[in-house]
């Protein structure tokens, strides 16, 4: 008996009828990954963006110590905060408590043409502030971290939805032969808040699995298990590969299973990652000029290095990447941390813009700054502050991104964004818009609806913030 026959023979009625009902789901979703261009909304528009590097200062960056100037709050330093700001308000930590103002802990200071002010520390920030476009306005629907990071990532807060990294390369693929489509590096500043970050953050959820992100660890092997065993031979793991490959193909054949093409494809990328990963990390090879401007070094972990990592993954064809910064949860002490992040993050972000510039790339590689939530203009424990989601600041670059412009403000205390609020949907909805796909049509069948990345309530793009 031949073993497509056996295999067949030895499907349950239980199987085959499971396999029926999904048959046709399976059949379009197998058609869709096959040819991108069938999936709705995709590249309906001028397609500006190649890719996205997105920067996440995990923790909840101020924007009253980075990028939004209070002189009013810095007046109201110590005094009650005025009730009519708070009264009804959801406040996550400070509930109930006697509210203080809390002054900005730095100073700021004019940069770029239009002298716009950030604070003082970010002066690396400030010299390609003309290439940047700063949203003051943001706001999010989440008050605590992990919630909060699901709906920056996926537009939910709950678990289980596919990350913004995910949906894009399920929409345009990757260029790269020999690295994932989606790609995540993480860091750790000298505050030691090491909170968790959660691989839900960039999982594929609803979508193949084949879309799901794949962290590159920047000390150490890059990933776990991807070099050959000892006594091993590539040659001889090749061959492996291929005729375990051969019998997913028969048994493909018998179930129909898309997910066991993604097996197929999943066993091939690795093994071409062994030899592609190490070349990526070995970033001794870049010129010295290149790791003096990021101010990094071989092998040291950094968010500098990771940063000009970004920049070779997008050389490479990677479609997203998602750098995250630990570190910024400063219920305490925030003088002294926004301190340090800013000797961590100042100079980095400047080189990245500064590099894709010099190379060509920024006018298609969006690249964009965010956290999950801002913090309030009111004392934590006397010299800290509490998460806060109606007001934060973010900032993009590149690919048609007006540079040198402030969208959006908030009220003089820095409590709630009064003019162009801005969501997490249409931050996402710009993004898709910088990629050629208009978010309102981009979808994805899951459980009898049409699933979107900007979810269904209103959103909108930006339109003012693009060149």
């Amino acid at each position: 008996m031949e073993l497509a026959d056996e295999l067949a023979s030895r499907m349950s009625r239980r199987a085959f009828l499971g396999r029926a009902a999904a048959g046709v789901g399976a059949a379009a979703l197998a058609s869709l990954d096959s040819a991108q261009a069938q999936i709705p909304g995709l590249v309906t528009l001028p397609q500006k963006a190649k890719r996205v590097i997105w920067l996440t200062m995990a923790g909840g960056p101020s924007h009253l110590e980075t990028f939004d100037p209070k002189p009013v709050l810095a007046q109201m330093h110590g005094k009650p905060m005025p009730e009519s700001f708070t009264k009804g308000q959801q406040i996550a930590q400070l509930q109930g408590q006697k509210l203080i103002c809390f002054g900005p802990q730095h100073g700021f200071a004019s940069f770029g043409k239009n002298k716009t002010q950030i604070c003082e520390l970010f002066p690396n920030i400030g010299s390609v502030l003309d290439d940047i476009c700063l949203v003051r306005s943001m706001t999010t629907d989440a008050i605590n971290h992990d919630p909060a990071h699901m709906f920056m990532n996926t537009g939910a807060q709950i678990a289980g939805r596919p990350s913004m990294g995910a949906w894009i390369t399920y929409g345009l693929g990757s260029v790269s032969k020999d690295l994932p489509g989606f790609v995540v590096l993480t860091s750790l500043g000298q505050g030691g808040q090491n909170q968790p970050i959660a691989a839900r953050q960039w999982s594929n959820g609803f979508l193949p699995s084949k879309y799901q992100g794949v962290q590159l660890r920047a000390k150490g092997d890059p990933v776990l298990y991807l070099a050959s065993p000892t006594g091993v031979s590539q040659t001889g793991q090749q061959a492996d590969i291929q005729a375990i490959n051969s019998l997913n193909r028969i048994h493909d054949s018998v179930t129909g299973d898309p997910e066991i093409n993604t097996r197929i494809a999943q066993y091939e990328l690795a093994f071409k990652m062994q030899a592609s990963v190490p070349a990526l990390m070995d970033i001794s090879q870049e010129k010295k000029e290149t790791l003096e401007l990021y101010g990094c070094h071989p092998g040291d972990g950094s968010f500098a290095s990771n940063c000009l990592l970004a920049r070779r993954l997008a050389e490479r064809g990677v479609r997203f990447i998602q750098l995250y910064h630990k570190d910024w949860d400063h219920h305490g002490d925030i003088k002294e941390g926004i301190r340090l992040k800013a000797l961590e993050i100042d100079r980095a972000c400047m080189a990245l813009i500064t590099d894709l510039k010099q190379r060509g790339m920024l006018e298609e590689t969006l690249v964009v700054w965010a956290g999950e939530f801002g913090r309030t203009p009111m004392s934590q424990g006397g010299s800290g502050r509490d998460h806060h989601n109606k007001a934060m600041s973010v900032w993009l670059a590149g690919a048609g991104i007006k540079g040198g412009m402030v969208y959006g403000a908030t009220d003089d205390l820095g409590y709630a964004a009064v003019e162009n609020l801005t969501t997490v949907h249409d931050l996402h909805a710009t993004m898709l818009n910088r990629l050629g796909i208009k978010h309102e049509a981009f979808t994805y069948k899951f459980q009898g609806l049409d699933a979107r990345l900007v979810g269904v309530e209103p959103c909108k793009v930006l339109a003012d913030i693009i060149a």
